[in-house]
């Protein structure tokens, strides 16, 4: 058996965990159902989202070959690396809520499945294609509607109710690298006539003003007139949140585009930029896009499956809400997914007589949304692609030397980083600000998502993967703490041509 207590920063300090009330009633639970404890790993983390997806004990299979994909009951070969641990289940605890539970009884029942009553919405998959993501682009696309029934913006759920793009100091700095590197071109005759910012995730639009205020201001100081060169492109993936920035942006409205795209395929929308762009700013976007996770456990490397389900009890009272039988909600819920609560309204006025009892349905049922998982081996880390163009191989530095390891693998910020990069002019950069985790033993000591913001999802970032992936396209890629505000998570991301 291993037991891994991977919040052990919190064993010492003020308010010590009793790490005996956490371990002991497990152990206990395992022994009395007569587990095999040879093949069984126990995990502790401290999930710091109020908002999340787990439970407070889950039981993780862990799979000896890999489910085909067509037909679950087929199974592809794997092949056993010598010298492998290989367990049957991992138990995941989370200690944060561990104190107010019983932890024995809740590992014994989760260790039963002849009596799961939980309700489905999906089969197993990979990470990336659950339908919790399509609950995020719901987010993103009817946040009109969620923010009036809820009576606040979106930016307020974030920690310190706003971004930390909207910082003046930040803005003027990178306004002042612009204009040196501007400067240089301008006296060798290089600099082009249109001079390229690109913004990814415009929230509603705070960041751009507080920008381009300070570009303006800066550039009558500076005497070069970059302000009439400049063109500003605000890039989002939602209608209103794009609408919302052209209001506040309206002062500039003559440097101002936008362009609603997929953050995870910017050169679909904007190929006509490629190499011209001399800064692609994003803030807070990478987190909330999908992603897979995998694992390194015992000698062997494994794709983490999910699959997202409403706990029986609740489910049972939202179908009573709504005048439906238990096992008719999944099949609501995915009609509000496909149609958004708006459509759904009009398409069910009997059951929802206005937009804002659907969105209360839509809220309720995203509040009880979780998700189980499995582990299922890769064959090969050549065989999974983290993006377009990117093999799995660029994982094997990150996961095979060292202990055992699980982390994100950020398919679509991966995406959106490796994309974006063939928009940058040779002395462009991108610089974003998000949740990363910067060194991979981060991800040994810490819980770094899924949780819940407001309606959306939220992860941190594969930092090191996404340098690697950089340095091997020609890029050096920086990290450092966000420098315009202290006590915080965020990381600033830079990745500029390797000189």
């Amino acid at each position: 058996m291993i037991v891994d207590f991977r919040p052990h920063a919190r064993l010492r300090g003020k308010k010590p965990l009793d790490i005996g009330k956490a371990v002991t009633p497990v152990l206990e639970a395992l022994r009395d159902e007569d587990a095999d404890l040879g093949r069984v790993r126990v995990v502790y983390d401290w999930v710091q989202y109020r908002n999340n997806f787990r439970d407070v004990v889950d039981v993780r299979p862990i799979l000896s070959a890999s489910p085909a994909l067509k037909d679950p009951a087929q199974e592809w070969p794997v092949p056993v690396p010598v010298g492998v641990r290989d367990d049957d289940m991992e138990i995941a605890v989370d200690v944060r809520r561990s104190g107010d539970h019983p932890l024995h009884e809740l590992t014994s029942a989760r260790l039963h499945d002849a009596d799961d009553r939980d309700l489905y919405l999906e089969d197993w998959g990979p990470g990336r294609e659950s339908c919790i993501w399509a609950f995020n682009s719901l987010y993103w696309s009817a946040l009109r509607v969620w923010e009036k029934a809820t009576g606040r913006e979106y930016e307020q759920a974030l920690p310190g109710g706003e971004s930390d793009a909207r910082n003046r100091d930040g803005a003027r700095e990178l306004i002042g690298d612009l204009f040196a590197v501007w400067d240089r071109l301008s006296e060798t005759g290089a600099l082009p006539e249109q001079l390229y910012v690109v913004e990814f995730g415009v929230g509603n639009g705070n960041q751009a003003r507080v920008f381009l205020d300070e570009f303006r201001e800066l550039d009558r100081a500076h005497g070069k007139e970059y302000y009439r060169r400049l063109h500003y492109l605000m890039c989002d993936n939602s209608p209103h949140v794009l609408d919302l920035a052209r209001e506040n942006v309206a002062d500039h409205a003559e440097r101002v585009s936008s362009f609603a795209l997929d953050a995870t395929r910017p050169c679909t929308s904007l190929g006509f930029l490629r190499y011209k762009v001399f800064l692609i700013y994003i803030s807070n976007v990478y987190d909330n896009l999908p992603t897979d996770e995998v694992a390194h456990l015992g000698g062997r490397t494994y794709l983490v499956q999910t699959r997202a389900y409403l706990p029986a009890d609740g489910a049972a009272g939202l179908a009573e809400d709504v005048g439906l039988a238990p096992e008719e909600l999944p099949g609501l819920v995915h009609r509000l997914l496909r149609l958004g609560p708006s459509l759904l309204a009009d398409a069910d006025p009997a059951r929802f007589p206005d937009v804002n009892s659907a969105v209360g349905f839509w809220q309720k049922a995203w509040s009880l949304v979780r998700l189980k998982e499995r582990y299922v081996p890769l064959a090969g880390l050549d065989l999974y692609e983290l993006a377009p163009s990117v093999s799995g191989e660029a994982l094997r530095p990150l996961l095979e030397p060292g202990a055992d390891v699980r982390m994100h693998v950020n398919n679509g910020a991966l995406a959106s980083f490796t994309d974006s990069l063939s928009l940058l002019h040779p002395y462009g950069k991108l610089v974003c600000h998000d949740l990363f985790v910067t060194d991979v033993q981060g991800y040994r000591t810490s819980f770094r998502g899924p949780g819940k913001y407001d309606g959306s999802v939220v992860n941190w970032v594969n930092g090191p993967l996404l340098a690697h992936v950089g340095r091997r396209k020609g890029f050096e890629v920086r990290y450092a703490p966000f420098r315009h505000r202290g006590g915080g998570n965020i990381v600033t991301m830079t990745a500029q041509v390797r000189d």
